[in-house]
């Protein structure tokens, strides 16, 4: 799979969140920041991305994925977002 592959599954099956998708093969990096982990322990917000992604960790298309999880507020001091 490609980073642009991960990332249209992930906005096609988790509203209001922005991904930020590195990596290659079936390895890849995610940081998502959205609104919809607002309240979330980060077991949880893990749990929803994982979920989103299931179908293609079980086929084995998606092995290694590494998940950093933000809310908008959280992503605007996070070290990832440094321009």
């Amino acid at each position: 799979m490609q980073p642009n592959e991960v990332k249209a599954l992930l906005e096609s099956r988790i509203e209001g969140c922005d991904f930020h998708i590195q990596g290659e093969g079936c390895n890849f990096q995610v940081i998502a920041v959205g609104e919809a982990f607002e309240g979330l322990s980060p077991v949880k917000r893990q749990q929803l991305v994982y979920a989103a992604l299931s179908d293609e960790i079980a086929s084995g298309a998606l092995h290694a994925i590494s998940i950093k999880t933000f809310t908008p507020a959280q992503w605007q001091t996070a070290p990832e977002n440094a321009q």
